[in-house]
């Protein structure tokens, strides 16, 4: 049937064909001099060499230009992979469907909605635009801006990412992802993976599902937050199940207490902290330094055992706290109620306090053990080769001479950095110099190395490495509502309220019989 404006108004079951496309329908109108039609009804579109099949409630073909436009309950197949939508426009000699207003894409694994995207068929590529949200058995990705490949099924984003998994585990991007979803194998750009137990953070963050295993690189932070141990460097790894890390590269501790924080700064640190493993520890390797603040201190290595709050420090450690100086071959502190509580030295162990006068009271000895009380040194025991040196004070404001003193044991209480009571060994051998006698000869034991210039503090610790603290609000897509809600018309809300019979009354006015020349009105 030919239509009054120039075109064939085909009726029931309508078939056409154009090239390599097969064209139904339940109606057609066809512009036979333009090569177009417009399709209505049951619209399918069946592509005879690509595994292409697409269905609509109309649809317009352009046998010119081979592209189809089909609206309302559109629906795009291609093999394993189908696109819904309403709005869709699919070029035959591109290949390339475009879809707008809203679509889902849903293969065997994944579905993905987004309010615009880009279907490139001979590539097996869909780029989705605008509130993107990707949905699969194990995780639940957001982002504005995201290409996947519909055969490796793989996924990469640009931008702001953010990933829920089934398990509760956040996964963000600042800067775009890649995740392989049959791999399970995820890389982040400006990532963050948090757990309940962990959170790790890198510039660029490769984490492998399966394994349980991170890798960063450039600005590497993880954080146990059942010690409260943040460990930061410019590369690093974490084995999640074993609880096991490898940072290196200007590594840094922060240890937080309640009231403090200890910094620790080393070239590579290893942690190890599964319940599975009888040892738990954090070792630290090269150029130790440390600083709290009521203690710093250096070494060449050091282990922290979480068991005990232990630090074991080796190779030229040296330990300053308030008013002394402790040195040895090797040392062990402990640390209780977030304060030091008490020091062990061992081979060549040497401790210096100074005085209200600042003098240097020097013990020295086989092995030491030291016990402090609010964060100064309160007792000290030395065990074998105890020597003595410490200045006699007149009421802690003029020294009187300088008291030496050999013993193979030597135990002293102190207030305020000044010997308050001595006990030695059997047979001790003593020396007492007057003040007018007093050299540098006397004053010091052999050994005797002041070392306050290489106390570190923040400033040092900063220069190492001074971290950026992560931005715990920062912007995150989960937290945007999934339901836009409008605001309804004027005429909704009328009619709204007439369902209710809580319309308002409309008062009318009605003139009244006229009284000589005025006109009055009455309110209904």
């Amino acid at each position: 049937m030919r239509g009054a404006v120039g075109f064939d108004r085909l009726l029931g079951n309508v078939e056409m064909k154009h090239q390599n496309s097969l064209i139904y329908c339940d109606s057609a109108h066809f512009y036979r001099a333009e090569n177009r039609a417009q399709l209505f009804g049951r619209v399918r579109i069946k592509d005879v060499e690509d595994p292409i099949t697409t269905t609509s409630t109309y649809a317009e073909y352009d046998g010119n230009t081979k592209v189809a436009k089909l609206r309302n309950n559109v629906v795009f197949t291609n093999q394993e992979t189908t696109l819904y939508t309403d709005y869709l426009d699919y070029n035959r000699e591109t290949n390339v469907a475009t879809y707008f207003n809203d679509g889902k894409v849903v293969d065997s694994t994944n579905v993905l909605t987004s309010e615009r995207g880009v279907y490139e068929v001979n590539f097996e590529r869909i780029t989705f635009r605008q509130n993107v949200i990707l949905v699969n058995p194990d995780y639940t990705m957001k982002t504005n801006n995201l290409i996947y490949l519909t055969i490796p099924k793989t996924s990469e984003t640009k931008g702001l990412t953010n990933i829920v998994s089934k398990e509760g585990y956040k996964l963000d991007a600042q800067n775009g992802s890649f995740y392989d979803t049959q791999q399970k194998q995820f890389r982040f750009f400006d990532g963050i993976v948090e757990t309940e137990e962990s959170r790790i953070k890198a510039q660029e963050l490769f984490y492998d599902e399966t394994k349980a295993y991170y890798e960063g690189k450039e600005d590497v932070r993880v954080l146990n937050k059942e010690r409260q141990v943040e460990v930061y460097g410019d590369n690093g790894k974490y084995w999640e199940d074993r609880k096991y890390s490898l940072i290196y590269g200007n590594a840094l501790v922060r240890k937080y207490f309640e009231k403090d924080t200890l910094f620790m700064t080393a070239d590579t640190l290893i942690s190890q902290d599964s319940e599975a493993d009888t040892a738990r520890y954090l070792l630290a390797f090269n150029s130790i330094k440390l600083t709290k603040a009521d203690l710093a201190g250096i070494a060449d290595s050091l282990v922290y055992n979480y068991a005990d709050s232990s630090i074991r420090l080796f190779q030229d450690p040296v330990m300053w706290n308030q008013k002394s100086q402790i040195s040895a071959d090797s040392m062990i502190f402990y640390i209780a109620n977030e304060e030091l509580d008490r020091v062990y030295m061992k081979d060549k162990a040497f401790s210096i306090m100074t005085d209200t006068l600042l003098n240097y009271n020097q013990m020295k000895g086989r092995e030491m053990t030291g016990y402090f009380v609010e964060g100064q040194m309160d007792r000290l025991i030395i065990e074998g080769n105890g020597e003595s040196l410490y200045f006699a004070l007149e009421a802690d404001t003029l020294t009187q001479g300088v008291n030496r003193i050999l013993s193979a044991n030597i135990k002293l209480t102190f207030q305020d950095g000044a010997i308050r009571k001595a006990n030695f060994g059997i047979r001790p051998d003593g020396k007492f110099t007057p003040v007018q006698k007093i050299d540098e000869k006397v004053s010091r034991l052999d050994g005797f190395n002041w070392r306050i210039e290489e106390k570190p503090d923040r400033a040092a610790i900063d220069a190492w490495r001074k971290p950026v603290e992560i931005d715990l609000d920062a912007e995150n897509l989960f937290n945007d509502p999934d339901v836009k809600i409008e605001m309804p018309t004027e005429e909704q809300i009328q009619e709204k309220l007439g369902k209710s019979g809580l319309v308002p009354i409309k008062t009318m006015l009605v003139p009244l019989p006229k009284k000589g020349n005025q006109i009055e009105v009455e309110l209904l």
